[in-house]
């Protein structure tokens, strides 16, 4: 139990593993969103929607690689936050889908939840935070 009683001293690589983790998936469905750049507006993807998707496909591999590295982590962090929270309000009221279901928004809930705690605990000292920002 001593092990148990001190991995708190660990805490520095439990947040790199939390930052690597959701780093990949906003890398990965970020990039997913850049066919959208060659799609025009349809009945199926308005213009309005189009326009935000192709924002998203920036900013969240730009987020996800800001968490990566440990940069501007509280920062992306925040801005990642509301993205999910926009992800989860779309997906309740537009798309009408469950919680759990195929395409639901459980996945979103756990990067809310990953993105507040990122901003209120910050890289950790395995990050580039620390060697420019000193925190």
């Amino acid at each position: 139990m001593e092990f148990l009683a001190n991995l708190h001293q660990l805490g520095d690589v439990g947040l790199l593993a939390l930052r690597i983790a959701v780093a990949i998936s906003f890398l990965v469905h970020g990039t997913q969103k850049w066919a959208m750049w060659k799609m025009q507006p349809s009945a199926q993807m308005p213009a309005s929607m189009l326009s935000m998707m192709k924002f998203l496909s920036i900013v969240e591999p730009l987020g996800g690689l800001a968490l990566l590295v440990g940069f501007l982590t509280q920062l992306a962090a925040i801005g990642l936050g509301i993205i999910m929270v926009g992800a989860i309000r779309f997906k309740i009221q537009t798309m009408k889908k469950k919680f759990s279901e195929a395409s639901g928004w459980e996945l979103d809930l756990v990067l809310l939840g990953a993105a507040i705690a990122l901003f209120f605990l910050g890289a950790g000292s395995i990050g580039l935070d620390r060697v420019f920002f000193g925190v």
